[in-house]
């Protein structure tokens, strides 16, 4: 890992836990470099995580963290960032984690639009806790809630983001590292809810079951199926079947949570005060 970035994670916690193949350790990796070109300050900056293979991720990070209960990790920073709205407050959940249990938290904290930059790691299962489908579990894929293929229709994580009222949105892949941290970097910078949504492979619960190979394979599958934006506006929908779109997929700018939730506060104060 280049310059600095070693810096940030808890080296007492390593090695990790997550499996060979694994895109989780990917994910970090860009995350971390994304801390390390922004020169992020530990001493201002929480972690926070829910449940699941990927929320293992705050515990190797050198921050104050919090690995919190599932599906709540937004829950538990919104009430940091409304506390402390100075510092800076990262999300890092899974698709089961964001989509599924948290799927009420992802959306309110995209309606309220706090300042919180999300990282979804989407591997498309409940890689953890057993291989369970997932919202996200593209469809006809098995599971072990699954054994003959999904039927449901999976969300497009992104656009439920950006429909609820999220900011900034964009797509990576852990083949697209430099898309990712670069991703990272901009949804941190930016006022505002945003959501960053890094697909991942995990060989061993999905993979397998789904005949996609090893690690190695499924990187590769991500480089054939992910298009650039710019290149997906250029292609017929029967170029883009079984594709997705990577890059900045949305900005806008709208009222942050905590700015006018610290109006309301002051407005209150001076009425009482008869002012």
């Amino acid at each position: 890992m280049q310059g600095n970035a070693e810096r940030y994670l808890n080296k007492e916690r390593l090695p990790h836990i997550w499996c060979p193949g694994c895109g989780n350790g990917i994910v970090l990796g860009a995350l971390i470099r994304a801390f390390d070109k922004m020169g992020v300050d530990q001493d201002k900056t929480v972690v926070i995580s829910g449940i699941g293979c990927s929320s293992r991720a705050s515990g190797y990070l050198d921050f104050n963290s919090m690995h919190t209960t599932h599906g709540r990790a937004l829950a538990f920073a919104t009430g940091i960032k409304l506390a402390r709205p100075e510092i800076n407050v990262f999300v890092l959940m899974g698709d089961g984690d964001a989509s599924a249990i948290g799927g009420n938290h992802l959306i309110h904290a995209a309606r309220r639009n706090i300042d919180i930059t999300t990282v979804i790691f989407n591997n498309s299962i409940y890689g953890m806790t057993g291989g369970q489908y997932s919202p996200l579990t593209p469809r006809d894929c098995r599971a072990t809630t699954a054994p003959y293929g999904t039927v449901e229709r999976p969300f497009d994580l992104a656009g439920l983001a950006q429909a609820a009222g999220a900011t900034y949105v964009g797509r990576a892949t852990t083949y697209h590292t430099g898309l990712l941290t670069r991703l990272i970097i901009s949804g941190a910078c930016h006022k505002g809810f945003s959501v960053i949504e890094a697909v991942t492979a995990c060989p061993v619960s999905f993979g397998r079951r789904n005949e996609m190979g090893s690690g190695h394979e499924m990187l590769m599958w991500q480089k054939e199926h992910g298009v650039p934006v710019e290149k997906a506006k250029h292609l017929t929908p029967e170029e883009m079947k079984d594709k997705f779109i990577i890059g900045e997929l949305h900005k806008s700018v709208a009222p942050e949570y905590t700015e006018i939730y610290g109006q309301l506060i002051k407005k209150a104060q001076c009425s009482y005060k008869g002012e």
